[in-house]
């Protein structure tokens, strides 16, 4: 025990508790919340996700161009720089790209591009641009940041037709990061549900349900993929394919969140407050959502928080095979696709910079699934 020396006396100096009283009447999304912000690596995963998240409900504000937007004069564009030097190296306030001109390299005669540093385009913010719907409620043509006409801003280069690469990486999440989570969504209420109905009531209801739930999940997934989307007929809408490619997402995910909710409802229902219940007169279903739900609903929290990383690869490797979003719609699987051949990516390596938004989106997740996971340990602080 600490002492401070007074006039030749020991006083004892006050020692501030370790836990607050706060702590001990918490509820646990609380405590869930206190040990999570001592994650670090949570804390900056969950600020990645939300910019990504953010980007994604404006993405027709952000991107500069539109998904049906193309120059043929500009097709497989590399990268342009934003700069505030000029050719004289003076200082300029307001970021600028070049002009980009073709040329023909002089030993392969392939097509290239060169910046024109005798011509700039400033960058401005809030220009005009092609119309579209804000949010689905008005018509507006104001984008976030751009050039004038007939300056042209590729940040992340061009594909093959000639569009703006960063547009559609903008633009393609919205399905990217969507899917998953509707997908997660569907699956948490299924899994739940079969789940909790397999691991209370018990018996043959259980038998079947894990029979079923053995029978899906022997199935290897991509096989899986390519029947169930075989079963999509062709040249549907956009947002019907996006409908099924959802359904398909969630008929196979449930099945791994419905064996941890059956695991949890048999090893608590046989609890003494659960009897207590049960001897009382409380309904079955007052019991599962009063009693049984609660004392693991953080659990499936972090189990379904783990489960996003694996739909966005889900959904990114479908698009890749074709079986999932096709073009003019985008995703990052459509633009990996348009990048699969080795020849491509020797001549146009910006074509994979998709790939880099699907590994930090993936990692981020997990960061984020491992710290709600640490958070919801009950013997952890």
């Amino acid at each position: 025990m600490k002492t401070i020396p007074i006039f030749g006396r020991q006083k004892i100096a006050p020692i501030k508790p370790a836990i607050t009283n706060d702590v001990y009447y918490s509820s646990q999304w609380r405590l869930m919340y206190l040990r999570l912000k001592k994650h670090k690596l949570a804390r900056i995963s969950l600020f990645i996700l939300s910019l990504f998240y953010l980007a994604a409900i404006f993405a027709q504000f952000i991107a500069p161009y539109g998904l049906q937007s193309y120059d043929s004069k500009y097709v497989n564009a590399p990268p342009v720089k934003v700069s505030f030097l000029d050719a004289d190296g003076k200082f300029q306030f307001r970021p600028f790209v070049s002009e980009l001109k073709s040329a023909r390299d002089p030993v392969t005669l392939r097509k290239m591009f060169v910046q024109d540093d005798k011509v700039r385009h400033a960058v401005r913010f809030f220009v005009q641009g092609e119309t579209y719907q804000f949010l689905g409620l008005f018509s507006t043509n104001i984008h976030l940041f751009g050039v004038d006409e007939p300056g042209r801003l590729f940040l992340f280069g061009t594909d093959g037709m000639g569009r703006d690469l960063l547009s559609r990486i903008v633009l393609g999440s919205q399905i990217s990061l969507s899917i998953p989570l509707i997908g997660v969504a569907i699956s948490f209420v299924l899994g739940l549900l079969i789940g909790g109905v397999s691991g209370y009531f018990g018996g043959w209801i259980d038998s079947v349900i894990q029979r079923v739930i053995e029978i899906i999940r022997s199935f290897p997934t991509l096989p899986l993929w390519m029947a169930l989307s075989a079963a999509i007929p062709p040249r549907i809408p956009v947002v019907t394919m996006y409908i099924y490619i959802v359904i398909i997402f969630a008929f196979i995910g449930w099945t791994e969140l419905a064996r941890v909710a059956r695991g949890k409802f048999i090893s608590l229902k046989n609890e003494e407050y659960v009897l207590a219940a049960k001897i009382a007169g409380v309904s079955d279903a007052k019991i599962i959502l009063k009693h049984l739900l609660p004392g693991f609903i953080s659990y499936l929290v972090v189990a379904t928080t783990l489960a996003i990383p694996s739909m966005i690869l889900g959904e990114t490797a479908m698009s890749f095979l074709g079986l999932g979003i096709r073009s003019p719609a985008t995703s990052w699987g459509v633009l990996l696709q348009e990048a699969q051949q080795i020849e491509n990516i020797a001549l146009y390596p910006w074509k994979l910079i998709p790939l880099g938004f699907v590994i930090i989106t993936v990692l981020t997740f997990n960061f984020l699934g491992d710290g709600l996971r640490d958070a919801a340990d009950p013997y952890k602080r």
